[in-house]
């Protein structure tokens, strides 16, 4: 898992989210949502987060069950990131 994306992705979530904390304060596994996470994200939140992936690369994130999931830490959501994108360019290069 790139180092370089997951930073990127705690950046993405605390400025979508308007959190005041740096980004090395997150830790890769810790939980994202709920009031024993540290950074107590709530739904809201996870819809900023989505809107925010949504144009940085553009994805689309489905049900709501599958999000929570993927949301559920900065590893998690890496792992997901770096699946798709490397769908998208397997499938640019057939």
């Amino acid at each position: 898992m790139s180092t370089s994306l997951r930073q990127q992705l705690k950046l993405l979530i605390i400025e979508s989210c308007d959190r005041d904390c740096a980004p090395e304060a997150i830790t890769d596994d810790e939980l994202l949502f709920g009031p024993e996470a540290p950074l107590q994200l709530d739904s809201l939140d996870a819809l900023q987060v989505s809107m925010a992936l949504k144009k940085q690369y553009g994805i689309r994130l489905g049900d709501s069950k599958e999000t929570r999931r993927i949301l559920s830490s900065v590893a998690s959501l890496a792992s997901y990131l770096e699946d798709v994108l490397a769908a998208r360019e397997r499938k640019s290069e057939q």
